[in-house]
C-alpha cells in the first residue's frame, strides 16, 4: 500500500513539499534470512512457493491443510522443524515427508487425525520429536511405527487413550520423553508396558489421568522423571513403580481437583522401596502431619511442599541430612521458626514464597543453616522494624536473597551484617525505610545484582550505594528523584563496575550531563516510561557502546546531532513516542533510515504527526523536503521584482542627482 501527502509550509516566499510512502507486506514473516519463516494464521491453503529451498524452520500453524501428500513439502529439502498446529489436517498420506530427509521435529497439535498412512512419517532420516497433542488418538496402534526408531520425544497428551498396550515395535531405543498427560488411562498392567523396561533415564508423564490401578512393579525401571500429578491413589502408584529409580517423582495434584484424599503418614510408605532424589507434592493436603510422615523421605535431595496447607513442620524429624532444597511456598506459617530448620542441616535452597499469613522473621530462626545459599521470602507479607541481621543470623554463606513484594522493612544500620557472600538482593515492591546516613549495603562488597524497583527508597541519600563496587545491575525503576531530574554522579560514584541501570517509570524529565560520569562500564540504560521531551545523549558519549531505552516517553522532534554523537555500536529504542514525521524532523528521519541497525523495535517506532501518517512505522516512510514548483515561481518573480526595483531606483537617483 502506498500513501502520499503534500505539506505546504510558509517560509519566506518558498514552499516545502513533503511526500511519504508506507509499505506493508502480508506474506510469511522472515525470522532468519533464508532459514526461518512464520506463516502463522494467514489463512493459507498451501505452502507458499516463495519460501526458499534453504528454509529450515517453518511455523505454518493456524492455516488450512486438510490433507498432507507427498508433494506438500517436497520443495523444502532443508526443513528441520515443522509446526502444523491447528491446520485442520485429517489425512496424512503415504510418504508425506519423503523429500524432507533432514526433518527432526513435526508438530501436529490440534489436528483431528482420521487417517495416518503406514509410511506417513517415512522419509526423515533422523526424526527425533513427534507432537500429537489433541489429535483425537484413542489407541497407540493408530500411530504408524515406520521410521520412528530414532525418536527421542513422543507427546500424546490430551487425547482419548484409555489403554496403553504398547506394541512390540514401539520405539524405545532412543526414547527419552514419553507424554501421556490428560488422557483416560485408568489401568496399567505389566504386560501393556513391559517394553518400557528396555528404556533408561526416560521421562514418563501420566499427569491428569484418573489412574485407579497399576499392577505392582509394572513400571519397574530406571527413569529420569515420573509424573503422576493428579492421580488420587498415591499408594497404588508407589506400588506400581516399586524397586524403580528416578531423579524426579511428581505426586502433586491440581487446584481444580475436587476429591483430594488426605496424606497420612502411611500414604508415603511406598517411598521406602523407591530410589527418589526430588519429590513434588504440590497441593496435597496433609492430615496429622508428624515425624512419621517423613520416615521414607530421608534420601531426598529436594522436597516440594508447595500449597500443602501446613502451618508448621513437626519437631522430631530425623535423617534428613541429605536434603538440599526445601520448598514451603503458599502455606500458612506464622513465624519463620515454625519450619524447624535445624531438621535440615544441609539445606542450600529454601523457598517460603507467597506465604498466606504475615510471616514474622523473628531472630536466629535459620542460624543452623550454615550452607544455605538461596533464600526466597518474597510475597509473604513480611514487615520488620529492624531488618535483617538478627533474622538472618548464621547465614554467612547466603548468596541469593529475595525479599520482594513484602510490606515494609526498616533498616537501622547495616541491612545484613553477615551478608558478605551475598551476590543478589531483591527488595522490589517492598517499602524500604532507611534510618542511617551511611550506606545500608556498605558491607555487601560481592553484591552484583540489586533490585530496588518500587521500594519508595530515598534517592537523595548521598552514600546510598556505598560499598557496592562490584555491582553489575541496579534496578531503580518506579522510584522518584527530586524535581524529576537525575542529579550529577554523586549517587552512583562508587558503582565503577555497573553495566546495567534501570530507571524506567521514575517520572524523569531530564538527566544531568554528569549523572553517569563515573560509570565507565555502563552498557545498558533503561529510561523508558518517563517524561522526557528532549533527547540528550551527550551523557553517554564517552562510552564505547550503549543500549538506550527511551520507549514510552514524550519525544516529538529529535535533533540529528543527538544521535550522531552515539558511540559506534550503540542501539536505541524510541518506540511509543509521539514522533513527528514532518520536514521539521527530517534530520532525524534521514538518520533513522540510514541506521536501522542501531534501532530496536522499529515496528513500534511510529509517526504521530501528520495525522495521515499516524501509526506508520518510521522505517516504511520517506520524506522529500524542498522547494515546490509554486515556490520556485514565487522566488523567480521575487528576483525579477528586486532587479526591476533596483534599475528603477538607480535611474531615479541618477536623474535627481543630475538636477542638483
Amino acid at each position: 500500500m502506498v500513501c502520499s501527502s503534500c505539506l505546504l509550509i510558509a517560509a519566506v516566499l518558498a514552499f516545502a513539499s513533503c511526500r511519504a510512502s508506507h509499505m506493508v507486506d502480508a506474506t510469511c514473516s522472515e525470522i532468519t534470512t533464508n532459514k526461518s519463516y512464520s506463516c502463522e494464521g494467514l489463512g493459507l491453503r498451501e505452502i507458499p512457493g516463495s519460501l526458499p529451498v534453504t528454509t529450515e524452520i517453518l511455523d505454518f500453524s493456524f492455516n488450512m491443510l486438510p490433507s498432507l501428500q507427498n508433494s506438500t513439502f517436497s520443495g523444502l529439502e532443508s526443513l528441520l522443524y515443522l509446526d502444523l498446529t491447528r491446520c485442520q489436517i485429517n489425512w496424512v498420506y503415504e510418504d508425506a515427508f519423503h523429500n524432507n530427509k533432514r526433518l527432526h521435529t513435526i508438530v501436529l497439535t490440534g489436528n483431528l487425525l482420521m487417517f495416518l498412512s503406514d509410511t506417513a512419517f517415512a522419509g526423515p532420516e533422523s526424526l527425533r520429536k513427534l507432537v500429537l497433542t489433541q489429535t483425537g488418538i484413542s489407541t497407540i496402534s493408530f500411530i504408524p511405527m515406520t521410521n520412528l526408531d530414532r525418536l527421542d520425544t513422543l507427546i500424546l497428551g490430551s487425547n482419548h487413550i484409555s489403554s496403553l498396550q504398547l506394541p512390540p515395535n514401539f520405539p524405545t531405543k532412543n526414547l527419552k520423553h514419553l507424554d501421556f498427560q490428560m488422557n483416560h488411562i485408568r489401568v496399567i498392567t505389566a504386560e501393556d508396558v513391559s517394553i518400557l523396561q528396555k528404556t533408561s533415564n526416560m521421562t514418563l508423564i501420566f499427569k491428569g489421568n484418573d489412574i485407579l490401578h497399576i499392577e505392582p512393579g509394572a513400571l519397574q525401571s530406571h527413569f529420569y522423571s515420573l509424573d503422576f500429578g493428579g492421580c488420587a491413589d498415591i499408594p497404588g502408584v508407589l506400588a506400581g513403580i516399586r524397586n524403580s529409580t528416578t531423579q524426579t517423582l511428581w505426586l502433586g495434584t491440581f487446584s481444580d481437583v475436587e476429591k483430594k484424599p488426605d496424606i497420612t503418614p502411611g500414604v508415603l510408605e511406598g517411598l521406602c522401596n523407591i530410589s527418589v532424589k526430588d519429590l513434588y507434592l504440590q497441593l496435597q493436603h496433609f492430615e496429622n502431619l508428624n515425624a512419621a510422615t517423613f520416615h521414607c523421605l530421608t534420601r531426598l535431595r529436594k522436597l516440594d511442599l508447595t500449597h500443602t496447607h501446613i502451618s508448621a513442620l513437626p519437631p522430631g524429624i530425623s535423617g534428613m541430612s541429605s536434603l538440599r532444597e526445601l520448598v514451603l511456598s503458599i502455606n500458612s506459617f506464622q513465624h519463620l521458626c515454625n519450619i524447624s530448620s535445624a531438621t535440615f542441616p544441609s539445606l542450600t535452597h529454601l523457598h517460603i514464597k507467597g506465604n498466606l499469613q504475615a510471616l514474622q522473621l523473628g531472630s536466629g530462626c535459620l542460624e543452623g543453616l550454615a550452607e544455605l545459599r538461596h533464600l526466597d521470602l518474597s510475597h509473604s507479607h513480611v514487615e520488620s522494624l529492624d531488618c535483617c541481621s538478627k533474622a538472618l543470623n548464621g547465614l554467612s554463606s547466603l548468596q541469593y536473597l529475595n525479599l520482594s513484594h513484602n510490606t515494609k522493612l526498616h533498616i537501622q544500620d547495616v541491612f545484613f551484617k553477615e551478608g558478605t557472600s551475598l551476590e543478589l538482593l531483591d527488595i522490589a515492591f517492598t517499602h524500604l525505610h532507611i534510618a542511617t546516613s551511611q550506606g545500608p549495603f556498605r558491607n555487601l562488597h560481592l553484591l552484583q545484582v540489586l533490585n530496588l524497583s518500587s521500594s519508595y527508597i530515598n534517592t537523595s541519600i548521598q552514600h546510598l550505594f556505598q560499598g557496592l563496587e562490584n555491582l553489575v545491575l541496579l534496578d531503580l525503576s518506579q522510584n522518584t528523584f527530586e524535581s524529576g531530574i537525575m542529579p550529577e554522579d554523586k549517587l552512583f560514584q562508587q558503582l565503577s563496575n555497573l553495566e546495567v541501570l534501570i530507571l524506567s517509570s521514575c517520572e524523569l524529565t531530564a538527566v544531568n550531563n554528569q549523572a553517569f560520569h563515573s560509570l565507565g562500564k555502563l552498557r545498558h540504560v533503561d529510561l523508558s516510561h518517563n517524561k522526557f521531551t528532549a533527547l540528550s545523549t551527550a551523557v553517554f558519549s564517552k562510552l564505547k557502546s550503549i543500549y538506550l531505552n527511551f520507549a514510552y516517553n514524550r519525544l516529538c522532534i529529535i535533533p540529528r546531532d543527538q544521535l550522531e554523537s552515539l558511540p559506534g555500536h550503540s542501539v536505541i529504542n524510541l518506540s511509543y513516542n509521539p514522533l513527528e514525521c514532518t520536514c521539521s524532523n527530517i534530520g532525524f528521519i534521514t538518520w533513522y533510515r540510514q541506521h536501522l541497525d542501531k534501532i530496536e523495535d522499529s515496528k513500534r517506532t511510529t509517526c504521530s504527526e501528520p495525522k495521515s501518517l499516524a501509526g506508520a512505522p518510521l522505517a516504511t516512510i520517506s520524506l522529500s523536503c524542498g522547494i515546490s514548483t509554486a515556490g520556485i515561481i514565487a522566488a523567480v518573480l521575487l528576483v525579477l521584482c528586486c532587479v526591476a526595483i533596483s534599475i528603477w531606483g538607480a535611474h531615479y537617483f541618477k536623474r535627481n542627482y543630475q538636477q542638483i
